[in-house]
């Protein structure tokens, strides 16, 4: 490839860095001003070991930035009504901002009873159905960003992705290939806000090849590692992979068969430290913005 035309690995642990700094400011600020940190109550249900990494990843990126953190485990063994009471114990108590209910359940209980317990005004991931709706309600980006309610963790990420690497979105053609009510459908959502024409793709997407071919940009989410092959790739697309997965090596990797596909993007993330630590900056973001509204009210 010539060198006017080399690929951009879009470094996500950069750009959550810078935001995490940003927010470290933020918060001493907020400190200084309220008397106390904002608090993020991480609830944790059972033991998996991938789901007591992630939860430990996010209370040390709390404590890096100054930032509150209350650990609630809960055993295995728990109802999901005795998950309700816990979560409405945090509801009400003044210290916690942001509350973060771990998924899976274990068993894969369905957790909708759970996310619909929390406090929408305390709901750090974003994922409450009150707060999903709002974003049908956001006329455009700057409203959406408004802070007036959290947006989804891993969408917003993408979007700061995309907005802090200085890649057009609005006019662009853009292929969400995923349609998730994690994932898909939110950051669907939010690109349309920022003017992009969005085509969902999902599993009965016919042709779905050349759907994906003739897009801008390429947001993977559908979760089955290293699906996406050059072939569904145009030249010099922008390709965003949401996936975590592991292939037959057992070695992590995204959705895109990234070594197939990097050199025929302009600019692509990395899976891991592409999407992966945007998540975990945004919840942080978000219970900052929760715990600043609540001050409002």
């Amino acid at each position: 490839m010539p060198e006017d035309l080399m690929t951009t690995i879009l470094d996500g642990k950069m750009i959550s860095g810078q935001i995490k700094s940003e927010l470290k400011i933020q918060i001493e600020a907020f400190a200084r001003a309220q008397g106390r940190k904002p608090a993020l109550a991480t609830l944790l249900v059972g033991d998996n070991p991938a789901s007591h990494t992630y939860v430990a990843n996010k209370i040390k990126a709390c404590q890096e930035i100054g930032m509150e953190s209350i650990h609630q485990p809960m055993p295995a063994t728990s109802t999901v009504p005795e998950i309700v009471a816990l979560i409405r114990k945090l509801n009400a108590d003044p210290k916690v901002d942001g509350i973060l209910l771990q998924l899976p359940l274990p068993g894969n209980v369905d957790s909708t009873p759970a996310l619909e317990a929390i406090d929408p005004g305390k709901d750090a991931d974003g994922l409450h159905p009150y707060n999903l709706g709002q974003l049908f309600e956001y006329k455009s980006w700057d409203e959406m960003a408004s802070g007036k309610s959290p947006l989804s963790c891993t969408p917003h990420g993408v979007i700061q992705v995309l907005l802090r690497s200085k890649i057009e979105v609005a006019g662009k053609h853009v292929a969400v290939l995923g349609r998730s009510k994690l994932v898909g459908k939110p950051v669907a959502m939010m690109l349309q806000a920022l003017d992009a024409t969005v085509t969902m793709c999902h599993s009965r997407t016919k042709n779905l090849d050349a759907v994906c071919r003739e897009a801008d940009i390429l947001v993977a989410a559908i979760g089955r590692a290293k699906f996406v092959k050059a072939s569904m790739v145009k030249d010099r697309a922008v390709v965003i992979d949401v996936g975590i997965n592991r292939d037959e090596a057992g070695k992590l990797c995204g959705d895109v068969d990234f070594e197939a596909v990097k050199d025929k993007t302009s600019a692509i993330t990395p899976v891991p430290g592409g999407v992966g630590p945007m998540t975990i900056a945004m919840l942080l973001f978000n219970t900052l913005q929760l715990a600043k509204k609540r001050v409002k009210k």
